[in-house]
This record gives C-alpha cells, sequence and structure tokens, in this order.
C-alpha cells in the first residue's frame, strides 16, 4: 500500500546545558497520522530545508502542531515561527491543505491577523466545545485564545466563553482547532475523519 505523506511540524526545546536547540515532538502525532492513513514526516525548524522539503516532496498535507508560543507572545522559538509564516504562504500558494492543532491553530490565526489574549481555564481541562461543527467534549491544554476571529477565517466552534476553538478558511484549504487530537485514547474518529476529508 502506498501511503501519501504528510508533513509535521515540531516544538523547539532550549537544552542550555548542552547549548542546544532541539527539534522534538510527541511520538503519538505520527501514530495519529499513521492511523489515519498517511506516512507522517517530520520537519525541522529550518525554513530553507524545509521549503524545499515541501517542493521536493509534494505532501498531501502539511500539519502544524503543538508547543511553544509564538514570540509576540511570550514564547522563545524564532525559528519555528519563521518557519511555519513560511510553510503557511508555501502551502496556500500551492493549494497544499494544512491543519493545525494548539499552537498550530494560534500559528494560522496570526497569520490571517487575528490577536491572541490570555486565558484561564483552558489548561489540562476537559471542556464543551460548540458551534457549525455541532457540539462535542475536547480537551485543552492552551494559555492564549483568540475572541475575534477576522475574515477569511470563520468560526467553526467555540467554547462557553466565546474563545475561538475551531476555524475554517474562505480562501485556502485550512482547518485548524484548539484541541489535540494525538491526546486522545483512543483516537476520536471525528479528528480522524475531519484530517482524511482535508488531506485526501
Amino acid at each position: 500500500m502506498d501511503y501519501r505523506i504528510v508533513l509535521y511540524t515540531q516544538r523547539v526545546d532550549v537544552v542550555e546545558s548542552y547549548g542546544e536547540r532541539r527539534d522534538c515532538a510527541d511520538q503519538n502525532i505520527p501514530r495519529f497520522l499513521s492511523a489515519c492513513g498517511y506516512l507522517p514526516v517530520p520537519v525541522p525548524n529550518i525554513r530553507d530545508t524545509v521549503v524545499e522539503m515541501v517542493r521536493q516532496l509534494g505532501p498531501a498535507g502539511i500539519v502544524l502542531t503543538g508547543g511553544n508560543s509564538l514570540v509576540k507572545y511570550g514564547g522563545d522559538a524564532p525559528e519555528r515561527d519563521e518557519m511555519e509564516k513560511s510553510i503557511l504562504e508555501l502551502a496556500a500558494a500551492r493549494n497544499i491543505p494544512v491543519f493545525g492543532f494548539c499552537r498550530g491553530m494560534q500559528v494560522v490565526l496570526d497569520f490571517f491577523g487575528c490577536s491572541l489574549k490570555d486565558v484561564q481555564g483552558h489548561v489540562a481541562v476537559r471542556h464543551s466545545v460548540r458551534g457549525q461543527m455541532g457540539g462535542a467534549i475536547v480537551n485543552s491544554y492552551h494559555r492564549q485564545a483568540c475572541f475575534h476571529v477576522k475574515e477569511p477565517l470563520y468560526v467553526l466552534a467555540e467554547a462557553e466563553d466565546g474563545a475561538a476553538e475551531a476555524v475554517g478558511c474562505r480562501q485556502a484549504r485550512i482547518f485548524a482547532c484548539m484541541w489535540h487530537p494525538e491526546r486522545e485514547s483512543p483516537f476520536a474518529e471525528p479528528d480522524m475523519q475531519r484530517v482524511r476529508r482535508l488531506f485526501g
């Protein structure tokens, strides 16, 4: 069976004792993407390398994962911010679908000029969401959220406090959510179906 490639981003861990900036990701991310029927390939937080990987590999999709706040909101991984902005620009230009979760959704929001604000009660909890996608109970691990989503993005689900929990895009093939699909056990079938519909 031939699997289509899906690229996924990684968080930056700063290891001061070694003077290293390491890229890493939860092993459940490739497990989730494999369960959806794709060949997951991690990308480094090196802009030029990732741009070339997209051009050479022609992925079925790109996943912007969680971890690391954006620098403008207190994060310490400017190289990741730069890389993910570039990969979003390239995906839009090449009509490559993008799925973002947690930080990944925040990257999408920031890319389209939507601001974030600090929130309480969204870290290590489960809460309900509602909207065009219907109702669901999802996990939550984020400290910033968006309450005013701008075009071309539109809200698909929101939390009880009005925070946007999932968005789509009218100008590009983008779906993003604030929950972590890889942290569900077993993986939730609605999450897997959304990825398959997006990536084909």
